[in-house]
């Protein structure tokens, strides 16, 4: 699986009203591995200018971007780029308004048309943390994930910053694979790896206690007893 972890800086916080991109970060993954094939833009925002809340979160000023391209002079290279692939984004909302945004102006479709699909982190982590604090620098201070180089915002080191929150997020998926034949198959670098039988593998089963049976019943029956007898279980005996 191909994934772009992506990050975008902004003029501001509405593309509706006219704000641009100033930075693009994509760091790519493959199989949950990094591949070091990223992409990094400074952009001119052309007529528009910075807000000054926004550039006391990323520090990118007029002045530096003077001398660097405008969105369309990258377009055709970032969208070759992100063909295909899932995209990991924090806040997704954000970045895919802005990128859809400057799509249109050049007449093209939304970015959603290009790519397979959004992973959100923010959705993920609210599910995952409810009721906690989740943006990127919190995240980096739950997963251990090292931040201290983050002074001010910054797409492409957002965007490795997020890659690696995203495989502790994620971490588990896709780690066991169990093969059912003894053939072969390729690893990443092309070479043949030998599947594993693991049908002959006897797995234990852990049987609880008298105590913990004894435990897990007076459970139930104080939630049966709050429920005032409503409890599904008890509607799911047999008469």
């Amino acid at each position: 699986m191909r994934q772009i972890v992506l990050d975008t800086e902004t003029t501001g916080l509405s593309a509706q009203d006219g704000d641009r991109i100033i930075e693009i970060g994509c760091v790519e993954l493959v199989n949950r591995k990094l591949t070091g094939n990223n992409r990094h833009f400074y952009l001119h925002p052309e007529d528009r200018a910075i807000h000054e809340e926004a550039l006391r979160v990323h520090g990118i000023t007029l002045e530096f971007l003077a001398d660097k391209p405008v969105f369309a002079q990258v377009a055709e290279d970032l969208r070759d780029y992100l063909q295909g692939a899932h995209l990991v984004i924090h806040n997704a909302p954000f970045d895919i308004g802005f990128l859809n945004a400057e799509f249109a102006r050049l007449g093209w479709g939304a970015v959603t048309d290009l790519i397979d699909s959004v992973i959100d982190t923010l959705v993920m982590a609210k599910e995952m943390y409810p009721g906690k604090r989740n943006g990127l620098d919190a995240l980096c201070d739950r997963l251990d994930v090292d931040n201290s180089g983050r002074t001010f915002h910054g797409a492409l080191l957002d965007a490795e910053l997020l890659a690696d929150v995203y495989i502790n997020l994620t971490r588990g998926q896709n780690a066991l694979v169990i093969e059912t034949d003894n053939t072969s198959t390729s690893s990443a670098n092309g070479q043949a790896r030998p599947r594993i039988d693991l049908a002959g593998i006897e797995l234990p089963v852990l049987r609880p206690s008298a105590h913990e049976l004894q435990a897990h019943e007076a459970l139930l029956l104080d939630l049966d007893k709050a429920s005032k007898g409503q409890t599904l279980w008890r509607k799911l005996l047999p008469a």
